[in-house]
């Protein structure tokens, strides 16, 4: 029923792809509830940003038929957790600047009710310096118990701790109760990421009194942030920070 898939590409098409990662450059971070090809109303919001954002990741995107929205300014890597029918859903990150890297991952747990893995997506775009900036992103494990969780975490340290340039790692985390809100925040500080915070902290997903999606990064100075609530899209909403590289 469930199969689980490699890492998918869709090269950017439009004439406002870049070669480098502009030195201040924007991001979306949203949990889209598989909505992103279904719901009529998706891409025309995704378009409002289209100019003004550089890279959406988002949690639980379906990408079937490589057709995940008409915005041909972006390429796409993307890592399915589950194959349905023809269809993929999993984490994807669409960007103005194609990646040099990317490589998927599957939690090496399940989930206890639907026995499937949740899919984790590193990918790495250039500055025109040489430098990189990688980014991570996360849909975490959620119905296991939290020594499961705190391996999956650990295994974040492993795939982004060798990397020296700037950093993000943001997405849908699963923190619902102490314990885990603890061990993320301990991988954090072992990466030396700082949180973006919002002022509008009701519009952040929050399940058991919990924040749930998070941005998290180093090298970077945050410029601005935000998250959007009244789109009707999706459960969670999403969430924009603007960075200048450092």
């Amino acid at each position: 029923m469930f199969k689980p898939s490699i890492l998918q590409h869709r090269s950017c098409s439009g004439i406002a792809c870049r070669t480098f990662v502009a030195e201040r450059f924007s991001l979306l971070c949203w949990n889209v509830y598989k909505n992103n090809t279904k719901h009529p109303d998706f891409t025309p919001f995704l378009s409002t940003y289209e100019d003004t954002v550089d890279f959406m990741l988002f949690q639980e995107a379906n990408f079937m038929d490589d057709k995940v929205f008409d915005l041909s300014s972006f390429a796409f890597d993307a890592a399915a957790n589950l194959e349905v029918k023809g269809a993929f859903y999993g984490v994807l990150t669409a960007s103005k600047v194609e990646s040099n890297y990317a490589q998927a991952y599957l939690s090496e747990v399940k989930e206890s009710f639907v026995a499937s893995h949740k899919s984790l997506l590193v990918s790495a775009y250039p500055f025109e310096d040489g430098s990189n900036l990688l980014i991570l992103n996360v849909h975490a494990i959620n119905f296991r118990e939290n020594q499961s969780y705190d391996r999956e975490l650990e295994r974040f340290l492993s795939l982004m701790q060798t990397h020296e340039g700037p950093m993000i790692v943001a997405g849908d985390f699963n923190t619902w109760n102490k314990k885990r809100m603890k061990k993320l925040h301990e991988v954090r500080e072992q990466l030396g990421l700082e949180m973006v915070s919002f002022s509008q902290t009701s519009a952040v997903k929050v399940f058991m009194g919990k924040q749930l999606d998070f941005i998290f990064y180093r090298g970077l100075e945050l410029v601005d942030s935000k998250a959007v609530a009244d789109h009707g899209l999706s459960d969670h909403n999403p969430l924009f920070a603007e960075f200048k590289k450092i």
